[in-house]
Formats: C-alpha cells, sequence, structure tokens
C-alpha cells in the first residue's frame, strides 16, 4: 500500500469513526473495531515516516 492510499484510508476511517461512535456511541463494537483499523494504519504510516526518515 502506498503512502497516499495509507492516507485517504486514514482519512476514511476518522471520518466514519466518528459517524459511528456519534451514532452508536463510543465504545459500541463498531466503534472499537474501526478505531482499532485506524490505530494499525497509523502505527504502519509511522513506520513508513520512521523508515524514509533513517534513509536520508
Amino acid at each position: 500500500m502506498n503512502t497516499n492510499t495509507l492516507l485517504k484510508r486514514i482519512e476514511f476511517l476518522r471520518h466514519k469513526m466518528t459517524e459511528v461512535a456519534l451514532e452508536k456511541g463510543f465504545t459500541h463494537t463498531d466503534s472499537v473495531a474501526i478505531s482499532q483499523e485506524l490505530d494499525h494504519l497509523l502505527n504502519i504510516y509511522n513506520e513508513i515516516e520512521q523508515q524514509s526518515k533513517i534513509a536520508e
């Protein structure tokens, strides 16, 4: 997954998580699942950024 695709997915999930959390509650399983996927993608993004800084 390239960085642009990753960032688009992160932004989509941020928006979706907010919608779901406001509709169903912040502790609803759907909200938590989206949050976990978002965390995972943010970790991947951070790893990519760290590696690019090391490569410089």
